[in-house]
Formats: C-alpha cells, sequence, structure tokens
C-alpha cells in the first residue's frame, strides 16, 4: 500500500486517550482499541471510513515510513476539550515467511498495539465512501462481518439506531470468528452490541467454527452453515428492494460470500447475475480491507 496513493497533502496529529485490549486473554489473537483525540477541529469522518496511520518504516530497507488504513469502528463523537475523537480496532499481526521460516512483525499494527496513553500519532484521510443508509426505515438490512470487519458494524449499528432512531426494517448481523474467546465487541469483556438485543429489529448472530480455524478451501464453513440455515430470512432480503447486503472484512471475506451465494441460489451464475443486480440497484455494499 502505497502512501503517494491516498496522500492529500494534509496530515493531522492525534493524541492516544485508550489503548484497551478487547479480545479475550484466552483469544488466538489480540485485538486493542485505540481512542484516539485528533488535534484538528475541522477533521471529521463518517461511519464506513477510514483513516491512514503513517508509523515509523523499516530503513534498512528503504521504507522511512509505513501507511496502513484502519475503518473507524464508533459514529463521529467530540469530545470535551472540543477535538474529534476516533476509535480504531487494531489485530496485533505478525506473519512467517513461507520460505525462510523467519517470524515478521506487522509494522502497523505492532506500533499502535504498544502505544501507551499520551502518545502522538499521525493520521490523514478520511478515505472510502461512507456507508450508504436507506432513506426507507422499513429496509432490512443483512450485515455481514469476519475478524475486525466487526468494527465498521458497532458504528453503523450504532448510527441506525442511536443517530437516525425508529428503524423498523430488520438489521441482521452475523458475525464470523474462530471461536467464541475470538468474537470482539461480543464478548463477556465488552459486549457493545447487548444494548441492541432489546430492539426487536435487531439480531446478532455469531459464527463460531467448530474447531476453532478457517476453511482453507472454501472460507468459514461456519459461516456458511449459519446463513444456510437462515436461507429462507436471507433470500428474502435478497429478492426484496427494500433489502440492503453490507460486507465487512478482510480480501477472502469476498470469496467465502460468493461461494455461499452461489450455493444459496443453485449455482455460481445465478450468484453472479443477482449480484450484479444488486450493486447497479446500490443495495450490495463492500468493505474489503
Amino acid at each position: 500500500m502505497r502512501i503517494q496513493d491516498y496522500d492529500k497533502g494534509e496530515t493531522f496529529q492525534a493524541r492516544v486517550l485508550v489503548n484497551a485490549h478487547i479480545s479475550s486473554p484466552d483469544a488466538n489473537d489480540e485485538v486493542r482499541e485505540l481512542t484516539l483525540e485528533v488535534q484538528q477541529h475541522s477533521f471529521e469522518y463518517r461511519v464506513g471510513q477510514s483513516v491512514g496511520v503513517i508509523v515509523p518504516g523499516i530503513p534498512e530497507i528503504g521504507h522511512t515510513h509505513h501507511f496502513r488504513l484502519y475503518t473507524v469502528a464508533d459514529t463521529y463523537q467530540i469530545g470535551d476539550s472540543g477535538y474529534p475523537h476516533l476509535k480504531l480496532c487494531i489485530k496485533r499481526c505478525n506473519y512467517i515467511d513461507e520460505y525462510s521460516g523467519e517470524l515478521f512483525q506487522g509494522v502497523a499494527s505492532n506500533f499502535l498495539c504498544d502505544r501507551l496513553v499520551g502518545d502522538s500519532l499521525t493520521i490523514n484521510g478520511p478515505f472510502g465512501t461512507p456507508f450508504p443508509v436507506p432513506q426507507d426505515k422499513s429496509a432490512n438490512l443483512l450485515l455481514i462481518g469476519m475478524g475486525t470487519g466487526i468494527a465498521p458494524f458497532r458504528a453503523f449499528i450504532r448510527h441506525i439506531y442511536e443517530d437516525i432512531g425508529d428503524w423498523q426494517g430488520h438489521v441482521k448481523l452475523f458475525y464470523g470468528a474462530k471461536t467464541g474467546l475470538d468474537l470482539i465487541y461480543m464478548n463477556e469483556h465488552q459486549d457493545d452490541f447487548s444494548q441492541y438485543y432489546d430492539e426487536q429489529t435487531f439480531e446478532a448472530i455469531k459464527a463460531l467454527s467448530p474447531r476453532g480455524n478457517w476453511d482453507a478451501s472454501g472460507g468459514n464453513t461456519s459461516l456458511s452453515s449459519v446463513i444456510q440455515e437462515r436461507a429462507k430470512e436471507v433470500l428474502a432480503i435478497l429478492a426484496h428492494n427494500n433489502g440492503y447486503i453490507y460486507v465487512a472484512g478482510l480480501k477472502d471475506i469476498e470469496d467465502t460470500v460468493d461461494n455461499i451465494f452461489a450455493k444459496l441460489l443453485g449455482s455460481e451464475q445465478a450468484w453472479t447475475k443477482r449480484k450484479t443486480e444488486l450493486k447497479a440497484q446500490g443495495r450490495w455494499i463492500e468493505l474489503i480491507y
């Protein structure tokens, strides 16, 4: 990812207010939530957008700076200081070189996860198209996310029920994770979605892998099985002109979701045609990292 592709000529300083460990201590991955105070009153963002974080790079290989996009995990907030606040959901990433077997630390994720309260970061943006919200409050929304793909939906659901309010359509969140320990914002330490469980129109459906891993041949089998169990409801949302589908996650979620819906519609060709129609109608929204 090249910084020149996203640098709009202006950067901002953001101070770390909170760095909280939000995944279970026994989870496979460490996930942290950073609350930042942007030192610029005019900085604004909307649900579904991302901010760029510019961190020190690796000078030995010619990278003085490293750039990474992160989706904002909350609605637009102003702190008591008058400065904007934003929340980022960060998974600490490490990679094993497939040739040498050497372990490498993810540059941006480790830098951010190690920040202390009071530290300053350089950011830019925001980038990306905000999540569109149907004008019809009776519209049914199908949300599908895996891993840290839950972050934009945390903001989106809050926006639907708190900022807009009186939402009458169904909002169904399908969230895939390796195990219950890997759930984010839906665990015993922090269950942000529980405040909406009393909303008659909201339902959060957990898709947990019984083996604690992903199916390398076709995505996440648990997500597939859970959606298959709700096939009638899902197909009704796909068919009706007030049904909207939002998908968020890493790149491989595209293949996973395409495989799932191809099975639901009976063939890859049928799904390709339907997905093209949904996109043309503005009813298929993707946020892919």
